[in-house]
């Protein structure tokens, strides 16, 4: 027999739809009664069944079509659903008209959270709609066809949201400005209705997507209106009552409160804006009282307050700039300050000098790394400032040079790493010697820093009264790595002769053991020797002649005498100005006598005494050779010493006929008394000579600089010129315009340069 094929029954919307509204209704309006599960499964079947009906005779409705066999139905069901929702929001709008405010809100949240609860339960039910009909309509292009879910939000934005939304926002606005004004409200209402405006951002293009259009719209426009009318008008009575420092106090809060706010119940995306309203009228608007009250912080050293303005006008273009302009005038002010107090002192007292630009430095150093977060414009302000007060100020101006900062912190650093009983821990010296190098970074003429310590450095080397060899590698290598290897090559090379003189002295002590006629020769002296490079070292030959004494003539034939064994052909330059020695004494001091410890020109004239009980200056000059201004001053420090004594007693000054003689009242607590202490104007002289030395030296290094740009110019207007040469040497020292001038000027008699013809201020390189 032929199988017999019963046609299935076909559902109606009007069979299933009194059962749907039943389930949708209860789920809306009572979502927390019992709902079982076989009723969940009776209302998404209606839903399956009705739009899976197979249509024989033809479609129900025109928008139906053949897919695989089977007409998927929905836009009915679609539309009776649509219109229920309406009407349930009719209901809601009903209840909701006559409340206000907090009141208002309450409703509106508690039915949004109710409504959008169950419509996620309904989506479920009405999945099948949503995967077929729906999805088919939306790729046909369809616009107005959502989502269940989405249909719920549009239709609710549309039918409930926009007749409230003009109340709803202003009653969010009137809990916001309560709680501005120190009310507690209820901000989980408040991020639930906000929540709310959120979600009803449907991107009409993909409604899947949230565009926060609403929220935009409706709510953020009018918070942000409202927020600059509520600030202006409290900033602007608050800083007329109060002082600018308890104005920021005031404004530092608000900002924070409103992060909170953010944070507590707005969108993430608001935050840009509001901060961008709140510092537009809570800061720009009062920047100049802000700028003026400046000045003031600084000088009552209100470190909390300025680093409260730096904070905030950090947060507005251009805010900082006056501040930084101010800090330089300030601190530069300061500074001048600073070293005025300390007057003429400072002139002979390096400690007191560099210690006191160490402390204006140091307490706006730790302003601007703290209270202005090591900013680079406050770090550049600083820097232009010290460079300033630095390099000129009172004690530069009474030296009469700028070359005198330099100089000074050249000897301070030289007192800290000279052997003293009140050398600090080496931790602390290595800070000392980083203390040392800030102020060395703001000295403009470092050449004159270099020639000074180098002399200096030798002089420590020379005489053994180095601290530390591994401090003095440690200064050094600062130096090198601020000025590069140039600036410290020939530091290091003095280094190397040291070590080298040393394995000398060894060779020529062993050539004299077992050797008698040598050790008669030598007399039982101990004798040690240096031998330096001259291109490592700043030493000048002496300025006088010097005979030397008896005593010590053999040590020094013997070592001349094994020098040129070892090395032929190398000539020795004898530098007696820095040599020293010691004398024992046999008529004062006791049994054990005294220990002097002097330099060789005062051993040459004590020595005298060894034959003579008086004798006048002539006698000594005669005997020793020694010019009239370094006769004087050996005679002026050993009368200082109370070693010798005048016989008229006057110890201020020396004549040619002054008889001296040996003090045999001379005594000292200690055994070994150190009398070799130049007099203030063997001091003088030599500074002098050295800043000499360094004016020499500059107008060598300009002239090079000058080849060395022309050479590759060839031809070069004067201005250009000088701007180049600037450039190239003041990472050394600030050339003067005038010297540079002067420098051509030799150049171009030197025939390495040439004048224009017919243009005077154009110079051209001569090959």
């Amino acid at each position: 027999m032929a199988a017999q094929h019963a046609a299935p029954k076909r559902v109606t919307l009007d069979d299933i739809w009194p059962n749907l509204e039943n389930g949708v209704h209860q789920l809306l309006t009572n979502l927390n009664t019992e709902f079982p599960k076989d009723r969940w499964m009776d209302l998404y079947s209606s839903v399956y069944n009705y739009c899976t009906t197979t249509q024989r005779g033809g479609p129900a409705n025109g928008n139906s079509r053949n897919i695989s066999g089977a007409n998927f139905v929905g836009e009915e069901l679609y539309n009776r659903l649509s219109d229920f929702l309406k009407r349930h929001m009719k209901e809601i709008l009903r209840i909701a008209e006559p409340k206000m405010d907090e009141t208002l809100l309450t409703y509106y949240h508690v039915e949004w959270e109710r409504y959008t609860t169950a419509m996620k339960f309904i989506n479920h039910i009405f999945q099948y709609l949503n995967r077929h009909w729906i999805k088919r309509e939306a790729d046909d292009g369809k616009k107005e066809v959502y989502e269940v879910y989405t249909l719920s939000l549009v239709i609710w934005r549309d039918n409930l949201f926009q007749p409230l939304r003009t109340r709803i926002t202003q009653g969010l606005l009137n809990l916001i400005v309560a709680e501005r004004n120190g009310e507690q409200i209820n901000t989980a209402l408040v991020r639930g209705v906000v929540n709310a405006y959120v979600s009803l951002g449907l991107n009409k293009e993909k409604p899947k997507e949230n565009t926060l259009q609403v929220y935009k719209d409706f709510f953020e426009v009018d918070f942000l209106a409202a927020t600059e009318g509520y600030y202006t008008s409290e900033s602007a009575e608050f800083i007329a009552n109060n002082s600018v420092a308890d104005y920021m106090k005031k404004v530092e809060i608000r900002l924070a409160e409103e992060l909170r706010r953010v944070t507590q119940y707005l969108h993430s995306s608001t935050e840009l804006e509001l901060v961008s309203k709140c510092d537009r009228v809570l800061i720009e608007r009062h920047v100049e009282r802000m700028w003026n009250e400046f000045q003031s912080l600084l000088q009552d050293d209100k470190v909390d307050d300025l680093a409260r303005m730096y904070s905030l006008l950090s947060r507005i273009a251009r805010g900082l700039e006056p501040l930084r302009t101010t800090m330089e005038k300030h601190v530069q002010n300061v500074g001048l300050d600073a070293i005025s107090n300390i007057g003429s002192a400072a002139l002979n007292d390096p400690k007191l000098y560099v210690e006191t630009i160490l402390r204006v430095f140091k307490k706006y150093n730790d302003l601007v790394t703290g209270a202005f977060r090591s900013d680079s414009g406050f770090v550049a302000s600083l820097d232009k400032a010290c460079r300033r007060f630095i390099n000129e100020n009172q004690v530069t101006i009474a030296a009469k040079s700028s070359s005198k900062s330099p100089e000074l912190l050249a000897r301070f650093t030289d007192l800290l790493l000279k052997k003293s009983p009140k050398n600090p821990e080496e931790a602390e010296m290595e800070q000392l010697l980083a203390d040392v190098m800030i102020v060395f970074k703001y000295i403009e003429d470092k050449d004159v820093f270099q020639t000074f310590y180098s002399k200096m450095l030798a002089k420590r080397l020379i005489h053994g009264t180095s601290a530390s060899e591994d401090l003095e590698g440690i200064m050094i290598g600062k130096l090198k790595s601020t000025c590069g290897y140039e600036y410290t090559s020939k530091l290091q090379r003095m280094f190397t002769d040291m070590s080298l003189s040393r394995e000398l002295l060894e060779r020529f002590k062993a050539s004299l053991e077992g050797d008698e006629s040598a050790d008669s020769t030598m007399g039982g002296l101990d004798f040690s020797i240096l031998v330096l490079a001259t291109g490592s070292w700043p030493l000048q030959p002496p300025s006088t002649n010097f005979s030397i004494p008896l005593e010590l003539q053999a040590a020094e034939s013997l070592f001349q005498k094994f020098y040129q064994n070892q090395h032929s052909g190398r000539k020795l330059n004898w530098l007696h100005q820095l040599s020293k020695g010691e004398l024992r004494t046999r008529y004062a001091g006791g049994k054990t006598g005294y220990t002097l410890q002097a330099s060789t020109y005062q051993m040459g004239v004590l020595l005298q005494f060894n034959t003579e009980e008086f004798m006048t200056t002539e006698d000594i000059q005669i005997a020793t050779q020694l010019t009239d201004s370094t006769l004087k001053a050996t005679l002026l420090s050993l009368m200082k010493a109370k070693v010798l004594t005048p016989e008229d007693g006057d110890e201020d000054d020396v004549q040619k006929t002054s008889r001296f003689q040996v003090n045999r009242q001379f005594k000292s607590k200690k055994t070994k008394v150190l009398i070799n202490v130049p007099v203030p104007q063997q001091v003088r002289e030599e500074n002098d000579s050295t800043h000499k030395t360094v004016e020499e030296d500059r107008k060598l290094q300009i002239q090079a600089a000058v080849v060395r740009i022309m050479k590759m110019r060839k031809r070069l207007q004067h201005g250009n010129l000088m701007s180049e040469v600037i450039s190239q040497l003041q990472v050394r020292f600030k050339p003067k315009v005038s010297v540079i001038k002067k420098c051509i000027d030799i150049l171009i008699e030197k025939e390495y340069l040439k004048r224009e013809e017919g243009q005077k201020d154009v110079y051209s390189y001569i090959a």
